[in-house]
């Protein structure tokens, strides 16, 4: 907003955009991390048994929606915008040479040019790349997920021949996003690193060799790729999955185009910065929240910050915690140099579907439309009804603790696999306690249940984590779920360790918000910023209560289990099957 004072005069806002699996948000920050406004844009997905696809095209138009309707709850305009960063799932684009849409789809629908990252149909291509022992798959928990990029790859080149053909760039969500914003097809560590292999170690090492300014994307192992039967990728030095690569908030380009700044609302030229995941944007936005009272005391120190895990809790869970050395744990993804924190070794646990699992089980419950209707009447959420539910049934059963409701009732959460520690993606969910009672009170012990089996997952990811080399003694969680009161109390009750929740909600937002900081050169590094924006809000912990530890202890007993009597019911069945 121009004044009579002149350019000069104009505030300084951030926008982060995020692009998550149902939607598009943007939000506007001011310099010193509040949000001033946030608006969110609803997007297409299709899914098909194990595909789940969307549009590239679609997105775009959501996030222009997004961003021009926060600026306009913000009252902000378009000329204040100073920097704006991108944060999106880790699912997998593809466009031709014209920067078009090119089908990942069996319809041949070309609008479905995204294979979203909790499509689980590249399986067995991950099994065959697993069996090939690269030594780049030690940096990625010891094996490759489905729901990374090089099995994805395998499978559109072995299924879908005439798009593995057309395909000009592969690029992950959040990259395309800032490449469509600036026309710099500039990689993202954190991308490349945590979802392609790109070893970013051996990265710097050429960066201290040639010259900091050098991006040449020199991570890439070109016999992985020939190994697994993807060599033409490398065609044109790595053209198709990128000849650069830089750390998040790397100032792209010539900043926003253009075209994409009338598309957005925006200015020509304002300072985009690289990319993101969207959990470790939500990392960024918390990592170094300080929850101190004391003024002096404003950063945390190197010790303490590896002391801690971030849960980003949406659609599913990411479990992120860093090291100043890297730390090679079974069945949790990396380390992964600089993907985050740069210079930090991050590893990666998480669970595929924490909040979609709890969508699930409430929407497919009979009593589910009687409770949605009754929150609907009571202007509350579906979540907030189900919890005064509970608090209900404790006070008429007197029941000692909350928790202590789910007696007979034990949920394994792996309804989408299992991502850390087993890395099990053939594992299923259980269910043990069901009974013929369909009333609501019932499905508010399933929901409640639910939540435990989650935090039972948190715990043995935590547990797992500090067995390698970590020492987490502290959480700090983000997203949609940690506005739960009953999820974060039952999973530092499960834990046994405090929880830091954020001042501001919505940290994903404010974690890419701070790449746009970082490319406007606000702050001379990433980690700066994050000590400047992060803020703790309230600390939730654990109840002081002997009976609720040793409830839960007993829990998470039946918890460990159920997974193995999984594994060993799936043994008797293929020797069954066997011929």
């Amino acid at each position: 907003m121009t004044t009579a004072d002149g350019p000069s005069s104009r505030r300084s806002v951030f926008l982060g955009v995020d692009v998550g699996t149902g939607s598009a948000r943007a939000g506007l920050f001011d310099v010193k991390g509040k949000l001033l406004g946030c608006a969110s844009s609803p997007i297409q997905i299709w899914k098909e048994g194990d595909c789940v696809e969307q549009s590239s095209t679609d997105i775009w138009l959501a996030i222009c929606s997004a961003v021009k309707s926060a600026c306009s709850l913000a009252n902000v305009s378009g000329e204040e915008v100073s920097g704006l960063g991108f944060a999106a799932t880790c699912s997998l684009v593809a466009i031709d040479s014209d920067g078009s849409p090119v089908s990942v789809s069996w319809s041949g629908d070309s609008r479905r040019n995204i294979i979203v990252w909790m499509d689980h149909r590249a399986v067995q291509q991950a099994e065959r790349i697993n069996s090939c022992n690269s030594t780049v798959l030690q940096y990625c928990g010891g094996a490759l997920s489905p729901e990374m990029q090089p099995p994805k790859l395998l499978w559109v080149k072995e299924n879908l021949q005439e798009s593995w053909s057309m395909v000009f760039r592969w690029m992950d969500l959040s990259d395309w996003l800032s490449y469509r914003a600036t026309g710099d097809d500039t990689r993202s560590l954190c991308t490349t690193v945590c979802k392609w292999t790109y070893l970013g170690h051996a990265h710097m090492q050429h960066i201290n060799e040639k010259d900091s300014r050098n991006m040449e994307a020199c991570g890439w192992d070109d016999d992985f790729w020939e190994e697994i039967g993807l060599g033409d990728l490398l065609d044109g030095h790595h053209a198709k999955i990128g000849r650069s690569v830089a750390f998040p908030g790397h100032a792209l380009g010539s900043g926003l185009t253009p075209a994409a700044a009338k598309e957005l609302g925006l200015v020509p030229g304002i300072p985009v910065g690289t990319s993101l995941i969207d959990a470790h944007a939500g990392g960024v936005g918390v990592m170094e929240s300080n929850p101190s009272s004391d003024p002096a005391h404003i950063e945390i120190d190197d010790k303490d910050i590896c002391r801690r895990m971030v849960l980003v809790c949406g659609t599913s869970t990411c479990h992120m915690a860093i090291s100043p050395n890297k730390l090679f744990i079974p069945g949790v993804w990396g380390p992964f140099w600089s993907a985050m924190v740069p210079e930090y070794w991050l590893t990666e646990g998480g669970q595929s579907a924490t909040g979609a699992l709890l969508d699930h089980i409430i929407e497919n419950h009979v009593a589910s439309p009687i409770i949605a209707n009754r929150a609907a009447s009571q202007g509350i959420s579906l979540t907030q009804l189900l919890n005064k539910i509970l608090k209900s049934m404790q006070n008429e059963l007197e029941a000692p603790f909350l928790a202590a409701l789910t007696e007979e009732i034990h949920v394994l959460p792996d309804f989408h696999g299992n991502r850390s520690p087993a890395a099990d993606p053939k594992s299923k969910g259980v269910i043990c306690g069901l009974t013929l009672d369909t009333s609501e009170k019932q499905l508010a012990l399933l929901y409640l249940a639910t939540i435990q089996g989650i935090a039972y997952g948190t715990r043995h990811i935590v547990e797992h984590y500090n067995a390698h080399g970590h020492k987490i003694d502290t959480l700090l969680a983000c997203g949609g779920l940690a506005k739960n009161p009953v999820y974060i109390q039952e999973h530092a009750d499960i834990l046994g360790c405090p929880i830091i929740l954020p001042k501001e909600n919505e940290s994903v937002l404010l974690g890419a918000a701070i790449l746009g900081v970082v490319a406007s050169k606000k702050y001379s590094t990433l980690r700066e910023a994050m000590r400047s924006l992060n803020a703790a809000g309230e600390v939730i912990n654990p109840t002081n209560d002997p009976k609720v530890k040793k409830y839960h202890d007993a829990k998470y007993h039946i918890f460990r289990e159920l997974y193995q009597q999984q594994l060993s019911r799936r043994t008797i069945m293929a020797q069954a099957l066997a011929t």
